[in-house]
């Protein structure tokens, strides 16, 4: 009797269960993905087309991001996505469009600027442009021509076809771009045509920081432009500069 009291008395071992895992406060969290490439050259070229909607882009411009295959693969599921539009081989540009003109198409200027960044060239207009644009000769050429210190070529880009004339480094590589031009632009006045109506006209024109470039760029200059550079230099005034060139006369009683 004793015996089986015992046993009764003895509590069963309950069954071992299992535990579930108690959830953490403090879970896991994937690492955030870096965009694609696709996506980071899509968003500068949304940044730079608020400041600059015309800017032509190419793929040397997004090389910090990966090699030129993946660049190129990347603009070409831009433009494939109508996100971007391809201009040209290696010209790209996003899209633009008027409510009265359609699709607007990006500056010659927008153009020759991709060349150069993407040649590592510097591009410059030619010698009639840089007068026309200078108000030196009132003719507008009919053709688009540059001058470069790379090879010369021609450049079509949908209707506009651009030319790119090889010239010397001396005669286009100045520290300042605007003595580039004021350069090409007496080139294309000639010699003899160059008067002291125009001399003036491009002292009025420049700022001060371009025609103190001048002074610094003189040495890459012609030997005949010298005397009208300087005087497109210098800071006095036309009267007192004049002033000075004339002697005084004398007053008589």
């Amino acid at each position: 009797m004793v015996t089986q009291r015992l046993i009764k008395a003895t509590p069963s071992k309950a069954k071992p269960t299992a535990t579930r895992p108690r959830p953490s406060s403090r879970q896991a969290v994937a690492p955030p993905q870096a965009p694609s490439i696709a996506q980071e050259i899509g968003r500068r070229i949304t940044a730079a087309s608020k400041t600059n909607p015309g800017r032509v882009h190419t793929p040397f411009d997004f090389l910090d991001l990966g090699s030129p295959h993946s660049v190129g693969m990347a603009l070409m599921r831009l433009v494939r996505s109508g996100a971007l539009r391809r201009l040209a081989r290696g010209l790209y540009t996003a899209p633009r469009q008027h409510p009265l003109f359609g699709e607007l198409h990006p500056s010659t200027d927008e153009i020759v600027q991709a060349l150069s960044r993407r040649d590592g060239a510097v591009v410059q207009p030619a010698q009639a442009m840089a007068a026309n644009l200078l108000s030196l000769s009132e003719q507008v050429p009919v053709r688009v021509i540059y001058e470069t210190d790379g090879p010369s070529r021609t450049v079509k880009v949908g209707s506009q076809t651009i030319q790119l004339k090889h010239r010397p480094p001396r005669q286009v590589r100045t520290a300042s771009p605007m003595s580039n031009l004021v350069f090409a632009a007496l080139r294309s006045v000639g010699k003899a045509n160059v008067n002291e109506a125009r001399v003036a006209h491009l002292r009025e024109t420049l700022s001060a920081k371009d025609r103190a470039g001048l002074l610094k760029d003189l040495p890459l200059a012609p030997a005949w432009m010298h005397p009208h550079l300087r005087f497109i230099a210098t800071s006095e005034p036309r009267s007192k500069t004049a002033a000075k060139a004339l002697p005084r006369r004398k007053q008589t009683a």
